[in-house]
Order: C-alpha cells, then sequence, then structure tokens
C-alpha cells in the first residue's frame, strides 16, 4: 500500500513521521532556535527559498514539519500550517486572505473570542463582518457583498452544537468568489473532513482534541499549497508560530485521535440520552441525538456526535437561569469546571459567563446562548460516575 491508502488511523500513528541518523521510533525533539549552514551560498540559497531545509525555528523546524505533515495527511490537505494557539491560527488566515475593506461572512453561532477578534481588533484595520445563521444557507447568500473574500463556520458550533451544511455553503461562496473557512476543532478530521464536503481551508485549536491531555497551547491552519502560501508567509514574518515542544506533545495526541474521538463520542451519546430523560433539564443539545435539529444533516457529515454536550436547566422557584446552572456546576465533585474541553477529564462550564461572556447579552440572545446553557465536553471517564456527579438534575 502507498501512503495515501493507509486508513486514518494508520496515519495519525505513521503519518509526517521522520527519523534522524540515530534512528528513534518516537519524533525527535528540536528544540534549537536555529540551523546550521555548510556555506554561505547554502545560507542565501535556504533564504531564497531555492533550496529546502531549515533556517531558524520561527517558521522551519523539524518537529513541528512532522506534526503539520501528520495533520495535513489526516484531513487530506495539501498543507498544514501550524500557529502558537487555535485564535493566531484564525488570525493568520484572515491578515493573510483579506486587506483593508474586505468583507467576511461569519455565523453568529461561533466562539466568544471569534467575535471579539473579528468585530473589535480586525474591524479597526478596515476589516467588514456580516453575522448570520450557521444553519440557514439563505442568509449567507443574502449577506453577499462585492468585497466577500471568506466565509467563516464552525460546525458544530460552541456551544450549541448547530451543525451547517458544508456542501451548500461552499458552493455558495465559491459562486460568489469567496472561500469557506469550517472551524473543525469540535469533530478533528476522526470524526469530519470538511476538505472532502467543499470547504477550502480548515482550523483547529490544536490546544483541544488534537493534544486530548489539556497540556499545551497550539493551532492550524490547513488547505491547498496556494491559499497556505500567504498564511505561511504571514507566520514567517509574524511569529505567530507553533513551539517545537508543543508540536511535539501533538504528534503523541494524533497517534491516539481515532481511539480516543470514538471514546468521547460513546459516553457523549450516552449522557445526551440520560440527560434527556432528567427532570431537571429542558432542553439537550447533541448531534448525535435524534431530537437535534441538524441529526440528519450531521450523520451524513460526521462518523458520530462528537464529545461536547450542552443542555438547559430549569430554574426551581425562587432561582434565575443562571442560579440554577452555577448550582448544578457547583454541586460536581468529579467533572473539572473548567472552560477548557477535549480532554480526558470532562469539564462543565456556563457558557454566558465565561467563553462567551465578552459578547453582549444580545449577541447571546441571538446566538441562543441562555442563562440556563450549561456545556459538558465529556471525557473518557465511565459515563455512570459521570451520571452520578449530575445527581442534582435527578
Amino acid at each position: 500500500m502507498t501512503k495515501n491508502q493507509y486508513h486514518p488511523e494508520t496515519l495519525s500513528v505513521r503519518a509526517g513521521s521522520e527519523m534522524t541518523a540515530y534512528g528513534e521510533n518516537s519524533e525527535a525533539l528540536f528544540l534549537n532556535s536555529s540551523f546550521r549552514f555548510n556555506s554561505a551560498a547554502q545560507a542565501a540559497a535556504r533564504f531564497g527559498g531555492t533550496e529546502p531545509g531549515n533556517i531558524y525555528s520561527r517558521f522551519t523546524n523539524p518537529t513541528v514539519t512532522m506534526f503539520q505533515n501528520k495533520l495535513a495527511a489526516l484531513e487530506g490537505a495539501e498543507q498544514c500550517v501550524a500557529t502558537s494557539t487555535g485564535m493566531s491560527a484564525i488570525l493568520a488566515c484572515v491578515m493573510a486572505l483579506c486587506n483593508a475593506g474586505d468583507h467576511i461572512v461569519a455565523s453568529r453561532s461561533i466562539f466568544g473570542t471569534s467575535v471579539q477578534l473579528f468585530s473589535n481588533i480586525l474591524k479597526r484595520w478596515g476589516l467588514e463582518v456580516t453575522y448570520v445563521s450557521l444553519t440557514n444557507p439563505a442568509e449567507w447568500q443574502a449577506a453577499i457583498t462585492p468585497k466577500t473574500k471568506l466565509f467563516f463556520a464552525e460546525t458544530p458550533s460552541n456551544p450549541l452544537t448547530e451543525v451547517c451544511d458544508i456542501r451548500a455553503l461552499a458552493d455558495i461562496a465559491h459562486k460568489a468568489g469567496a472561500h469557506l473557512v469550517v472551524d473543525n476543532c469540535f469533530c478533528t478530521p476522526a470524526i469530519q473532513r470538511p476538505l472532502e464536503l467543499g470547504a477550502d481551508i480548515i482550523i483547529h485549536s490544536a490546544t483541544k482534541y488534537i493534544d486530548g491531555q489539556g497540556r499545551c497551547l497550539g493551532g492550524a491552519v490547513l488547505g491547498s499549497k496556494a491559499l497556505m502560501e500567504p498564511v505561511y508567509g504571514f507566520l514567517r514574518t509574524a511569529g505567530v508560530t507553533m513551539s517545537a515542544f508543543n508540536a511535539w506533545v501533538f504528534l503523541k495526541g494524533l497517534e491516539t485521535l481515532h481511539v480516543r474521538m470514538e471514546a468521547h463520542a460513546k459516553r457523549a451519546l450516552e449522557l445526551a440520552t440520560w440527560l434527556e430523560a432528567q427532570p431537571q433539564v429542558a432542553r439537550v443539545y447533541y448531534p448525535g441525538l435524534a431530537s437535534h435539529p441538524q441529526h440528519v444533516l450531521a450523520m451524513k457529515q460526521q462518523l458520530s456526535g462528537g464529545g461536547i454536550v450542552s443542555f438547559e436547566v430549569k430554574a426551581k422557584a425562587g432561582q434565575t437561569q443562571q442560579e440554577a446552572a452555577w448550582a448544578l456546576i457547583d454541586a460536581t465533585k468529579l467533572i473539572s469546571i473548567t472552560a477548557n474541553l477535549g480532554d480526558a477529564k470532562s469539564t462543565i462550564t456556563h457558557p454566558a459567563t465565561t467563553t462567551h461572556s465578552r459578547i453582549t447579552a444580545e449577541a447571546r440572545t441571538e446566538a441562543g446562548i441562555t442563562d440556563g446553557l450549561v456545556r459538558i465536553a465529556v471525557g473518557l471517564e465511565h459515563v455512570e460516575d459521570l451520571k452520578a456527579d449530575l445527581a442534582i438534575l435527578g
């Protein structure tokens, strides 16, 4: 079999790996900042791009390159550009592909910090953004202007796990001469491969499931070589660089990605089904449930529902929605109260006052994020122990 014929699980373990003359079986960690040249002529050739090779770890490092090549193989992308965080991946993508006065159409159901980046920072530099419903392609079509360069979507979304029709949005974007960017953080390539569905660019926060144990920060932008060339150029100059150590950790995380995502999804489906039956739960949001509005679409685009479950807590007499949600969170003893996700340890958070607290109350309402909403990133614990930790709902 050739490299391209291997199954995804095999690529997670084997793709991208290179060994030094020492013959190590696990990828080497290169912590040096710079690399020596054999001559002044070779240095000039490396800097000029006529000879491939490492120059300086801000933009060329063997460990980072191995991570990039492995993730690119898993996503079916021609090139991956690794960055310092998921947010820096979004920044690099937009700064590389847009100019002042350009326009982006984005889902209003994106991560709160992404909204801050688009609306408060990039807007100061002349970028215009229109927010639309993730699930209504007609709104994306109506929002297009002659300056539209990018469509930006998370699917499933954070925290309501809404799912967009990637193929439909890609077709609309391409007819307008724009590119579709999909944040694939919740699914990873173990569950969903957006490029195969028509997307042009994939964004990852490697901090989440790619790491899998909450150890390091990192991000990635993936797509064709033509689209990644300016992204790489931005990284080379601006230095939003993934560290070699973090890349080495992510390489180890990718080796177990498929078995972890399968385990996360299995537990999440069981927990979501249980939550639907609890008297203190008003509604559960999980793409693997038949009750999810985009369940059929999700099961066409994804191999499973993923590991994120969100739900509305009913307020008791004399309680506000926030008080009810906080009471549930504070009553847990096992699940970690933290806004991170993708960890082996299950985590729980209140989106309205954490991940989406910096956007306006009006914007939260438009995105469907209520004060009673709780998000759980289901880890690898036994699901019966997770149910017992949420006993206040019974």
